[in-house]
């Protein structure tokens, strides 16, 4: 509850108190607010209990702290052994490699070898046909964020 309280705030509380309440009622108050946390804890305690026994014994070891989904979602993530074979798969895969692997095979261009040159202009008309420079040697091609 107090977790990342300091030393400063929590002079600063007693100090508060100690203003609020005064010397004399300090003790009194203080009891009081002890034993309302006390019953507060009782009462989630045992509303805890309730519905876990209202869930029956397939629930027996669940926790309340799964109903936040990032909690839950964690811990499915963890326990899952597919996903970390999936994550020691991906770790050896690289995606960048096999993409231009594939669009080499299907220009047939063989991976090892340069392009052939072909000339800029035949007979005063563009060659449209000019196979483009490697990405990131010249200049990048447009991102389609549509068609990924």
């Amino acid at each position: 509850m107090f977790n990342d309280l300091g030393i400063l705030e929590f002079v600063t509380l007693v100090v508060l108190a100690v203003l609020v309440f005064g010397p004399d009622k300090l003790p009194k108050v203080i009891q009081d607010v002890s034993r309302f946390i006390r019953k507060i804890r009782e009462f989630s305690d045992s509303a805890k209990n309730d519905i876990r026994s209202e869930l029956g014994p397939d629930f027996k070891d669940f926790e309340f702290e799964d109903l936040n989904p990032k909690t839950f979602l964690r811990k499915q993530m963890e326990s899952n052994e597919d996903l970390r074979e999936l994550k020691e798969l991906r770790g050896g895969l690289d995606l960048r490699k096999e993409m231009n692997e594939i669009a080499d095979a299907v220009h047939g261009r063989d991976p090892d070898s340069t392009p052939p040159s072909v000339p800029a202009a035949v007979n005063g008309c563009p060659n449209l046909l000019k196979e483009q420079d490697e990405p990131g040697t010249a200049e990048r091609p447009p991102y389609d964020s549509d068609a990924t």
